[in-house]
């Protein structure tokens, strides 16, 4: 089992910046993706960005590639999804997910077995 618990969210005008963080706990040792996922009131929870294990592979969904960044660091149990030029449409409750089914970082909600509760990110215009 992995527990997760993010972090960072919070109140933010357009144009800002928040810094997401995602702690890892329990059976970390084994090598998982990971990827930050959002949910806004009456819509789909989509995934936002996933990384590799290593870090060296990304995928973005498209409505937030050039303004957000997903990092990771391994030696801490961590992942971070820094997010900068907030628009309100990012508005949402913001979840992090852990999977082993695949090396790459999936971008489907089945790939992750593991969920944290969530965060919110509210972006006033």
């Amino acid at each position: 089992q992995v527990q997760l618990a993010e972090s960072g969210g919070g109140l933010v005008q357009a144009g800002g910046s928040l810094r997401l963080s995602c702690a890892a706990s329990g059976r970390t040792s084994s090598r998982y993706v990971l990827g930050w996922f959002r949910q806004a009131p009456g819509k789909e929870r989509d995934i936002v960005a996933a990384i590799s294990w290593s870090g060296g592979s990304t995928a973005y969904a498209d409505s937030v590639k050039g303004r957000f960044t997903i990092s990771r660091d391994n030696a801490k149990n961590t992942v971070y999804l820094q997010m900068n030029s907030l628009k309100p449409e990012d508005t949402a409750v913001y979840y992090c997910a852990a999977g082993a089914r695949s090396i790459a970082p999936g971008t489907r909600r089945y790939d992750y077995d593991y969920w944290g509760q969530g965060t919110q990110v509210t972006v006033s215009s």
